[in-house]
């Protein structure tokens, strides 16, 4: 499935859905700060961080196994 998916569209929905909100600032952005302070306990905050994280794991995993 991932072969079949194009790079253009892995890029268009890390800029929206993997960026957004634009501001203040991006959920992905803000969930890893999160993360990393460990106060991450919400479950909604686990989930906006997986949604909007998707994106991004897709465009990596798009990546690395191109390399392989």
């Amino acid at each position: 499935m991932l072969d079949s998916t194009s790079w253009t569209l892995l890029l268009l929905a890390c800029a929206t859905l993997g960026l957004a909100p634009f501001f203040p600032e991006s959920h992905v952005w803000e969930k890893l700060k999160m993360l990393f302070a460990g106060d991450m306990s919400r479950p909604i905050d686990v989930f906006d961080f997986l949604f909007h994280g998707f994106p991004w794991l897709l465009l990596v995993l798009k990546a690395v196994l191109r390399k392989a």
